[in-house]
C-alpha cells in the first residue's frame, strides 16, 4: 500500500456558480491515472483542495471515488483538520464509507507542542482501525512533526507511514531512522526530491505532478526501484519543467489547468478565492505540455 506513485488528485470542480463537484471529470482522471500505472489515488489533499470542502462534500465526493476506484488500487483520504475532535469525527466517516488509508494533517494556523502534537495524532490513531498516514508539510502549517514525535508515533500500530513534504533531505532521513525496525513507511512529498528520497530509503511517493505527466512519474518509480541511475536521473530532471510552470499561479490553479489542457479530464478551476489562469498563462502550459507530448 506504501510504495511507488501515489496521485494526489485534484478535485474536478464544475464551471457553474456554486462550482459543485463534477464527477464525470473524476471518473476521467481517476481512470486514466490507474491506466497509466499509478499505485494509489489520493484524495482530498493538498492539491484536492481540502481546505474549501465542506465535510458533506468531502464525505460524498469520498464515496464516490471508492465506487469509482473499485479497489484496483487503494484510496488515501485525507481527513485533517485544527481539531482533534473534527479530524476523528471525519476519520471515522470515511473509515464507514470504505477508504483503506486515511490521511492526516498536523493541525495549521495554531502551532501545537511536540506532546500535544503526539496526543493529537494518537488519539485521531486510536479512533479507527485502518491505516494513518502523517502529512508533514511545514510551510502550509507552520510547524515540522520531528524526527523524535514521528519515532513514537511508528509505535502506534496503525500510523503506518508518513508523507514529507518540507524539502528537507534530513527530514527524510530522519523519519526512515524513526521507523527502522518499524511497519513505518517514508513517502516523499516533494517532487524534486523523489530519487534523493527512495536513495535514502523512502518506499514511494505522493506526487502531484503525477496528476499530468503520469507517465514520467510512473517511469521514474520503475528507474528508482530497477537501479537504473541513468534513465532515473533524465525524468527527475524532466519534472521540472512542468514545476517550473506551476509557479505561475495559486495552487492547484496551474495544476488544474494542465490536466485540462492535456486533455486528461474537464477538471475546471480551482474553488475561489483563487482565479482561473489567463491567456497568456495559457500559452505557457501549451509550450510545457508541447516538451512531454501531451
Amino acid at each position: 500500500m506504501f510504495e511507488g506513485i501515489i496521485t494526489p488528485i485534484v478535485t474536478p470542480f464544475n464551471r457553474d456558480k456554486e462550482q459543485s463537484i463534477n464527477y464525470k471529470a473524476t471518473e476521467d482522471l481517476i481512470n486514466h491515472l490507474i491506466e497509466k500505472g499509478v499505485n494509489g489515488i489520493f484524495i482530498l489533499g493538498s492539491n484536492g483542495e481540502f481546505h474549501v470542502i465542506d465535510e458533506e462534500e468531502k464525505v460524498e465526493f469520498t464515496k464516490k471515488v471508492i465506487e469509482i476506484v473499485n479497489h484496483r488500487v487503494p484510496v488515501f483520504v485525507g481527513t485533517g483538520a485544527c481539531s482533534t475532535k473534527e479530524t476523528i469525527r471525519l476519520s471515522k466517516k470515511m473509515e464507514e464509507v470504505g477508504a483503506d488509508a486515511l490521511s492526516v494533517i498536523s493541525p495549521y494556523f495554531i502551532k501545537p507542542s511536540d506532546e500535544e502534537l503526539y496526543n493529537h495524532f494518537k488519539d485521531v490513531a486510536d479512533s479507527v482501525k485502518i491505516p494513518i498516514v502523517l502529512y508533514n508539510i511545514p510551510k502550509l502549517t507552520g510547524g515540522n512533526i520531528s524526527k523524535e514525535v514521528a519515532e513514537r508515533l511508528a509505535e502506534i500500530d496503525n500510523i503506518r507511514a508518513i508523507k514529507d513534504s518540507s524539502g528537507e533531505l534530513e527530514n527524510l532521513k530522519g523519519y526512515i531512522e524513526a521507523g527502522r525496525g518499524k511497519e513505518f513507511n517514508v513517502l516523499v512529498g516533494s517532487d524534486s526530491k523523489i530519487s534523493e528520497g527512495y536513495n535514502l530509503g523512502a518506499t514511494g511517493a505522493i506526487a502531484g505532478t503525477s496528476n499530468v505527466i503520469t507517465e514520467v512519474l510512473v517511469k521514474l518509480d520503475n528507474a528508482l526501484k530497477s537501479n537504473d541511475v541513468d534513465e532515473a536521473k533524465k525524468l527527475q530532471a524532466d519534472i521540472d519543467v512542468l514545476r517550473d510552470v506551476l509557479k505561475l499561479g495559486t495552487v492547484p490553479s496551474i495544476m488544474k489547468r494542465s490536466v485540462e489542457l492535456a486533455k486528461i479530464a474537464e477538471v475546471g478551476p480551482a474553488r475561489k478565492p483563487i482565479r482561473e489562469v489567463n491567456q497568456e498563462v495559457d500559452e505557457k502550459i501549451k509550450e510545457m505540455l508541447s516538451y512531454y507530448k501531451l
